[in-house]
């Protein structure tokens, strides 16, 4: 078992910014793929970012150039900045990690909001 506790969420005007972390504790070392999804009101949960252990990223497109995805690894934290946020930046945002023990298992957090509004 993995648990995930999200941090960093809050209220921030248009073009400001705010860093999300994200603390993953119990079988850290099954872990292969940590990430960051948002669920905006009315809307599905999308993926915004992923990190691999060795370090390589991968973003979805609208958030490229403005959201940066980093990981510690011997801290087991997983972080999101997120620069020149826009409105359509505000949702819930979750910590996802991928684990593999003997099967693909994803974990969540429970959420943080973000809020972008003047």
């Amino acid at each position: 078992q993995v648990q995930l506790v999200e941090s960093g969420g809050g209220f921030v005007q248009p073009g400001g910014s705010l860093r999300l972390s994200c603390k993953a504790s119990g079988r850290i070392d099954t872990i292969t793929v940590m990430g960051w999804y948002r669920q905006a009101p009315g809307k599905q949960r999308e993926l915004v970012a992923t990190i691999l252990r060795s370090g390589r990223t991968e973003y979805t497109e609208s958030v490229k150039g403005r959201f940066a995805i980093s990981n510690d690894i011997t801290e087991a934290t997983v972080s999101l900045q997120m620069k020149r946020l826009q409105r359509e930046d505000t949702a819930v945002y979750f910590c996802n990690a991928g684990a593999l023990v003997g099967e693909w298992v994803d974990y969540w957090g429970k959420g943080t909001p973000v809020t972008v509004s003047s």
